[in-house]
């Protein structure tokens, strides 16, 4: 089962900017970006009404990231107001894949795509996402 997602609304998290997000330079650190992501497709799914820890306790799954291909355009800088969006383009029996953005304003800074699988949380295997998931999803 593969869904492709081209027309789905995009969910939007603000950040700001902390002193602990940057390099010496004063600009994000790259890797920070990752958790801007993290925190933003952790956020659409509680929007959804779903915990991660809730869904490992009562559906006995997690989900990790399976791969992640990013481009850094703009840098971000300390106390600037930034909004990270996660957008599901595509759905398949085991994983998601998400479409990411970093903005300042309307000015694009970085752009990513992220695959996450679902895993059994007791043998760490892929397991099929959730069908209470999956409806909410469609």
């Amino acid at each position: 089962m593969t869904l492709e997602l081209s027309n789905a609304a995009a969910f939007n998290w603000p950040v700001r900017v902390y002193y602990e997000d940057t390099d010496a330079g004063g600009v994000v650190f790259y890797a920070n970006y990752l958790k801007f992501f993290e925190r933003a497709r952790t956020e659409f799914l509680r929007s959804y009404g779903f915990e991660q820890d809730v869904l490992m306790a009562e559906q006995g799954v997690i989900f990790v990231v399976r791969s992640v291909k990013i481009d850094y355009l703009r840098p971000a800088r300390f106390n600037e107001q930034l909004a990270v969006s996660a957008k599901v383009i595509e759905i398949k029996k085991t994983s998601l894949t998400f479409e990411q953005t970093v903005t300042r304003q309307e000015q694009i800074l970085c752009t990513g795509e992220v695959r996450i699988a679902c895993l059994d949380a007791q043998t760490m295997k892929p397991k099929p996402i959730p069908s209470v998931i999956l409806e909410q999803l469609n």
